[in-house]
């Protein structure tokens, strides 16, 4: 386990980041516009696969920030589509055949790349995220399975968002170990520090000042998972080591992180 400070300013050649943003839009959509817009600004493709909402939003905020994207999609170095019908295309059964995985997503993949050379391509997926939300949990990781298949035939850097919250009282760690082993690096759930202060003040008032986790927390956390931000490695150490606490903790800590926000 090694720590995750800015992974989106120094992804690996085929980095695999993920966000579990819950109803967090904004951390969303700051961290996937961040990292759709440093793509295109290197001369690299992107290819975007999400929601008709977050389509647009995306989309718009891309051009606030004055990106060219019509430009971009004129050249083939953008590429769209909805993440809802895309995963129609593959889905047999209830879980993704590789084949029609490849043909559809695959070839998407293929086609911005010819255009980007080697400046790169940066893949944007919330498929992942509509299997999850529907309780698909075998058929998202098998789809990670595809998408990570897919990066080790073409090098490119992919980012999947999951509306999973890390808080939540039925956040089940277990289901999510799977996920973390998919991918490089785990992405903050908060832009700030707010979260972990929010942490640090549940654990002091539950357990006391001088109980703090911070020597132990990252010595439990499993070899195969992504890189973890400090304030998500706390929170799966407690779920881990301390169930019948955690979630008296966390309930603390969900009240205060929301009052900061």
């Amino acid at each position: 386990m090694h720590s995750n400070n800015s992974p989106l300013g120094a992804l690996e050649p085929s980095g695999h980041v993920v966000q579990l943003h819950g109803s967090n839009e904004q951390i969303l959509q700051a961290n996937a516009v961040s990292y759709l817009a440093e793509g295109l600004k290197r001369g690299g493709g992107v290819l975007i696969i999400a929601t008709a909402a977050h389509l647009e939003a995306f989309g718009r905020e891309l051009l606030r920030i004055g990106v060219d994207t019509d430009s971009a999609i004129r050249s083939g170095r953008m590429a769209t589509a909805d993440a809802e019908s895309a995963l129609a295309r593959f889905m047999v059964g209830g879980h993704p055949d590789g084949e029609r995985f490849d043909r559809v997503v695959g070839t998407a993949v293929r086609e911005v790349k010819k255009t980007s050379g080697d400046n790169g391509v940066r893949a944007y997926g919330e498929m992942v995220g509509l299997l999850w939300q529907a309780k698909q949990y075998p058929a998202a990781i098998r789809l990670e399975q595809l998408w990570n298949k897919l990066r080790s035939e073409i090098s490119f850097e992919l980012f999947c968002a999951y509306p999973i919250d890390v808080l939540d009282k039925d956040f089940d760690a277990a289901i999510v170990d799977a996920l973390l082993c998919a991918h490089t690096h785990l992405l903050p759930s908060s832009a700030d520090e707010s979260l972990q202060l929010a942490l640090n003040r549940a654990i002091d008032e539950v357990w006391g000042s001088e109980a703090h986790p911070d020597g132990r927390v990252n010595k439990k956390q499993k070899k195969d998972w992504a890189a973890l931000p400090k304030s998500e490695s706390t929170i799966l150490w407690l779920r881990a080591n301390h169930p019948d606490q955690a979630d008296a903790i966390l309930a603390r800590a969900w009240t205060y992180y929301q009052a900061s926000a």
